[in-house]
């Protein structure tokens, strides 16, 4: 089974007596087991993309299915139960909860699953210790660094063990060396056989990492290109 399925997918935002098209008539497959890159210009339609694929858009036309679910056939409160499942999402801004320590931040969607404050910072804590964030559980994010707050982000996006990581920009606010760790450790994130990583980027640093790259430019995609 693929991650991932679009056929045919459009994406049109309607304003007034204006139109534009995001996405035109894409056609891709995101594999299991690979770390997958859309790489272009902004405004290309990379996040259109993604957020189509999770189920957060609805697609103009054309057929999104993801893990296998056909997404249209689902309702709004079905795409957000199936959001929580089965993907995790890590942006270039951290998005942590300011009054929550480390440890909280990442256990935030077991929280919101019902898992008990204490056993879902148990589980966080586990997580944080092998992304190498051991010493830095109970500090609140004004205390870390920005590589530790991307590192505690990517903890809370994989907490509640979903199939899908869908990562937007994760490097851009990291400097070099710093980004190069974070990739590191999605890399091995992607290297699971029952999970996928997919990565939008702009930053051509991280390219090399892709296993599967995919370049867009005005709502279309130009090449796919695997390792």
């Amino acid at each position: 089974m693929n991650a991932i399925q679009l056929t045919n997918v459009s994406k049109q935002y309607q304003s007034g007596d204006q139109s534009t098209l995001a996405l035109d008539n894409v056609t891709l497959t995101i594999p299991m087991g690979k770390l997958s890159m859309l790489v272009g210009p902004s405004g290309c339609g990379k996040t259109t993309l993604i957020s189509v694929a999770s189920g957060i858009l609805t697609p103009t036309s054309g057929e999104v299915v993801t893990l296998g679910y056909p997404l249209s056939t689902l309702s709004d409160t079905q795409k957000v139960t199936f959001r929580r499942q089965h993907i995790g999402f890590i942006f270039q801004q951290f998005n942590l909860l300011s009054s929550l320590t480390a440890a909280e931040n990442a256990a935030m969607p077991l929280v919101a699953s019902g898992v008990p404050l204490h056993k879902a910072t148990q589980q966080a804590i586990t997580l944080l210790n092998d992304l190498g964030m051991g010493a830095h559980c109970h500090k609140l994010p004004r205390q870390l660094s920005g590589g530790q707050q991307q590192r505690v982000a990517i903890a809370r996006s994989l907490v509640h063990e979903p199939d899908i990581i869908i990562c937007d920009e994760p490097t851009a606010s990291l400097d070099g060396k710093t980004g190069h760790d974070v990739m590191e450790i999605l890399r091995h994130i992607a290297n699971d056989p029952k999970r996928a990583v997919l990565i939008v980027s702009h930053d051509t640093r991280v390219f090399s990492f892709a296993d599967h790259l995919v370049e867009m430019a005005d709502g279309q995609m130009l090449t796919s290109t695997s390792n």
